[in-house]
């Protein structure tokens, strides 16, 4: 297992206006990833190193919004405000996972501008939306070059995530290859105090640390 990504809902000012913010934090440019039909959302995504990246993720006026688990966490979290949300390990082979959960990974797709059709299957978003500590699980069905967080050059890397839960729960759950996904980034883990999941992340950056 590997951390793919991680995902911010944007606020209640809209995905462009929390993108921007970002962006002026981070000193980075985001790049529009276009809409994800199965799951009434859209995204904007900045790629950094190490095979990773962010995603904001609005959700979009779309009967699919109020079906799809993932379209419901994202507008759950944009109208309390907006901020971290959740995070996604990838994997090669979806086996043991759907024996793990207990139930066949969904396809998902977002058609990019450029007309790519980025293609993946993904599990877990109703075990992350119920605990949000709990990250979901992906197995990309592109080519390696078609990556996410191969869209641009990057020079940001993810170094540090506050998390409010136990690696104890993450354990259980999916197993210790989840732990050590999580662990080739220094992880604080806090006792929640409300909802368990990210609190914070930290950024290496031509301009320093950032923490966001």
């Amino acid at each position: 297992m590997h951390l793919d990504h991680l995902s911010y809902a944007a606020g209640p000012a809209g995905l462009d206006a929390t993108v921007a913010e970002l962006s002026a934090a981070l000193g980075a440019t985001f790049l529009d990833g276009g809409a994800h039909p199965r799951f009434g959302t859209r995204n904007m995504v900045l790629p950094l190193r190490n095979r990773q990246y962010v995603e904001v993720v609005e959700v979009l006026d779309h009967p699919a919004a109020d079906k799809a688990a993932f379209g419901q966490v994202v507008r759950q979290r944009s109208e309390a405000g907006g901020g971290w949300m959740a995070w996604c390990v990838s994997v090669d082979d979806m086996t043991e996972v759907e024996r793990r959960i207990g139930r066949h990974a969904v396809p998902g797709n977002r058609r990019r501008p450029d007309g790519f059709n980025l293609e993946w299957r993904q599990i877990g978003t109703s075990g992350m939306k119920a605990d949000p500590q709990l990250p979901y699980v992906t197995c990309w069905d592109v080519p390696t070059e078609e990556h996410p967080s191969q869209m641009a050059p990057s020079e940001i890397a993810l170094t540090a995530i506050e998390m409010a839960g136990s690696p104890h729960r993450l354990s259980d759950w999916l197993g210790e290859p989840a732990v050590d996904a999580l662990e080739e980034i220094a992880v604080e883990w806090v006792a929640p105090h409300g909802l368990p999941g990210i609190m914070s992340v930290s950024f290496e950056t031509p301009g320093g640390v950032v923490r966001v």
